[in-house]
Order: C-alpha cells, then sequence, then structure tokens
C-alpha cells in the first residue's frame, strides 16, 4: 500500500525549534494514523479514559523522545510504530474495551516507540525543549482530532465509519510491518 516505512521518522532535514517539532510529526501518515487513533480508540473506551489516555500518551511520548536523545538507536522501534498502528486499528475495528489500566499500559508501550523515533532523530546541539515542545503539542492536536472524529461520528449514528477507519489504520500497520 505505502513503499516507505515509518515515513514520519526519517532522519532527514534539520530537527530543531517549535515549528519544526511541530510539523514533523505531521509529515508521516504513520504518526497522524496512531495519534487520532488513541484519539479514538479513548472515546469508544469512553469516561476517564477520553482524556486520560490521550494525556499518558503524550507523557510516556515526552519520555520516550528523552530516551532516544541519550540512547544508541533502537532496531525495533519501527516495528513498534508499526505494531501500533496494528494493534490500535484492531482495537477500534472490533470496538475492544480492555480495563483502563491495560490499555494505558499498551498505549505507553507505543508512546515510547513513538518518542523514541522523535527523540533519536534529534541533533546534538539543538534546542531540546522547543521541538519536544512542538511535537507534544501536534500529538496531543492529533489525539483532540481522534476524539472529536469519534464523538461526531457517534452523534450521527454512523459507527461503522469508526470501525473501517481501525481497519484501514491496522492495514496500514500491517504493510509497515512488511516493508520494515
Amino acid at each position: 500500500m505505502l513503499p516507505l516505512s515509518a515515513s514520519a521518522h526519517t532522519g532527514l532535514g534539520e530537527h530543531n525549534g517549535w515549528a519544526h517539532g511541530f510539523f514533523h510529526p505531521l509529515s508521516g501518515v504513520d504518526h497522524i494514523l496512531a495519534m487520532v487513533a488513541v484519539g479514538i480508540w479513548a472515546t469508544q473506551m469512553g469516561g476517564r479514559a477520553v482524556w486520560l489516555m490521550p494525556l499518558v500518551f503524550v507523557m510516556v511520548m515526552i519520555l520516550g523522545g528523552m530516551l532516544g536523545m541519550v540512547t544508541l538507536p533502537f532496531i525495533f522501534v519501527e516495528h513498534g510504530i508499526a505494531l501500533s498502528l496494528l494493534v490500535m486499528g484492531g482495537m477500534i475495528a472490533a470496538t475492544v474495551r480492555l480495563p483502563l489500566i491495560a490499555s494505558i499500559m499498551l498505549i505507553s508501550l507505543f508512546a515510547l516507540c513513538h518518542g523514541y523515533a522523535h527523540g533519536n532523530e534529534m541533533l546534538p546541539g539543538l534546542s531540546i525543549i522547543s521541538y519536544a515542545t512542538g511535537f507534544a503539542f501536534a500529538t496531543a492536536l492529533l489525539h483532540l482530532c481522534g476524539v472529536g472524529l469519534a464523538l461526531g461520528v457517534n452523534r450521527l449514528g454512523r459507527m461503522h465509519w469508526l470501525r473501517l477507519s481501525g481497519v484501514v489504520t491496522a492495514l496500514v500497520g500491517v504493510d509497515f510491518l512488511l516493508v520494515s
């Protein structure tokens, strides 16, 4: 389906400043789909999950970014990103409602992978705080898009469209797994 693996994490170009940190996650379908999926899945879960899952994701992603800045490359991070699409897409498609703690643990694992990829691409000596703030803000906005999409579709009574979006997200994850 898509010939590139995890295209938000190419490692090309300079990574500095808030604006670059903000636009970097918006440049790859893997990050966009995963972040919107967090919002959709959290909304399907309902209750505290609607705000807690996205909040935890952003916090753990920042932690993953810090780990990526200070450690050697981890070769399975792209697989973790692809798995995040596959698993969250499957959860949305099947409308799975895990216990909140299990959902948080699962998205935390995925957040570490996404954050690690962002942090590992940071060049030494650049504005780490500014860049991290930018990519965290963009991620939170994508989560909000997922929540808004799920609420809007729910209000229209068209939940099958969300399930279809989960299938598409999962298939993109399979494609990324096959090419990475």
